[in-house]
């Protein structure tokens, strides 16, 4: 297909496809999606090997949110059953960290309920990761905590945060259909302040929300102009009690296409997928490996996750690597000597990084030249609903704010 080799051409140049050619990869067939994955698994093999970065999430503060975000169980009115807990300590942190690591991990992602912290909040945090790095100083740490306000990033990182994750999750012409208590510039401005204080930034997207092609290309060329260090993917968890809950328009092949599509407008970047994989990817979870190179390991915010060694053994079955603490997971040209090794300058050049997608429970740029190959017909409208598949959500019980061990 045409197509396909002009995006692999661009893909290793470091050019961003048009949006038509975007477009183009998410109105590809079923009878294509394993030409799609092998064009974009040479992308990914080219800037990053072999190598799966593995990333932990812990919860620090679990529901009872003000804000209304569609998508979480953890929002304001909320019906779903899930964990509700206040602030972990530093010790409870750092061990339900310790476990992920123990497992493989590279990086922590820590995790907080709410609209923004306060500064009472940002020094919690900040003697947790102080906690985690006196425990193992390779460990990446990453918050993510919500808006942030002036001077917040800055005290993060000094002390010893290396990235920043707050996602646009939907295009800004549909996100007040989304979320109305805060706005799409709000979330750009915190993925700025990250960036300003000289942290690792992180910020993605959630599909399966009932968006259509065209949302999703504009949220992920939005990354791309934006420059995170990493992209996570999440893929909508539909839980129970929350309005989503009877979204259902992902099948494992539209998910591939998307994880195609991004790792194409952002060839050279961390792209990591997050929540949902295991509910909407199921058995075709090995073959997005060859587009992503990132995953978390273990459960999710409210919702648990394949087994932890489940997850080693496919990376290992598909022939992937755990990406070691001591390699560097960005390309030279993009990386550069940040505490733990393994965070990504903001150079230009395109391309979007490195980290993990926290929002919710799921929880990019130029248009260079090339014409389209390969018809355009992009879906303006939702997919048809897939048979739910509530058989694959549960709700976490197991972690961070329980006695029992963490899955990792």
């Amino acid at each position: 297909m045409d197509l396909l080799n002009t995006l692999v051409d661009k893909g290793l140049r470091r050019e961003s496809p048009t949006r038509e050619e975007a477009l183009a990869v998410l109105a590809t067939s079923d009878d294509d999606v394993l030409d799609v994955v092998a064009a974009a698994g040479r992308v990914r093999r080219h800037w990053f090997g072999r190598r799966v970065k593995l990333n932990y999430l812990v919860n620090l503060k679990s529901g009872l949110c003000p804000e209304d975000c569609s998508y979480c169980s953890q929002r304001l009115g909320s019906k779903a059953e899930i964990l509700k807990y206040t602030w972990l300590k530093p010790d409870q942190a750092s061990a339900a960290a310790a476990a992920g690591v123990s497992g493989g991990a590279k990086r922590v992602c820590l995790v907080a309920s709410g609209r923004g912290p306060t500064d009472r909040d940002v020094d919690r945090v900040s003697d947790t990761i102080r906690a985690i790095k006196e425990q193992d100083e390779s460990v990446e740490v990453c918050a993510c905590l919500g808006l942030l306000s002036d001077g917040q990033a800055e005290r993060l990182r000094e002390a010893g945060a290396d990235a920043y994750n707050h996602n646009l999750n939907t295009s800004e012409s549909t996100y007040g259909d989304i979320t109305t208590t805060h706005t799409y510039a709000d979330r750009v401005d915190t993925v700025n302040k990250a960036h300003a204080a000289g942290l690792s930034a992180c910020s993605g997207l959630i599909a399966g929300m009932g968006e259509s092609d065209e949302d999703l290309v504009d949220v992920v060329f939005a990354l791309r102009e934006l420059d995170p260090d990493s992209v996570p993917v999440n893929f909508l968890i539909p839980m129970e009690g929350t309005p989503l809950a009877k979204e259902w328009h992902l099948t494992p092949q539209r998910c591939l296409r998307i994880l195609a599509m991004t790792r194409f407008v952002c060839p050279d970047v961390e792209v990591r997928i997050a929540g949902g994989r295991e509910v909407h990817l199921r058995t075709m979870q090995p073959l997005a490996l060859h587009l992503a190179n990132s995953i978390f390991l273990g459960d999710y915010l409210t919702s648990e996750g394949q087994a932890g060694h489940t997850d080693l053994e496919m990376i290992a079955d598909a022939g992937f690597e755990v990406e070691g603490a001591g390699e560097v997971t960005l390309p030279e040209h993009r990386a550069s000597v940040v505490r733990g090794g393994g965070c990504g300058s903001h150079e230009g050049g395109g391309g979007c990084g490195s980290h993990a997608g926290a929002d919710g429970d799921a929880g990019c740029g130029s248009h260079a030249g090339g014409g389209v190959c390969a018809p355009a017909s992009a879906s303006t409208t939702p997919r048809p609903a897939e048979e739910p598949r509530t058989d694959l959500v549960a709700v976490r019980r197991r972690g961070a704010g329980t006695d029992l061990a963490p899955n990792a």
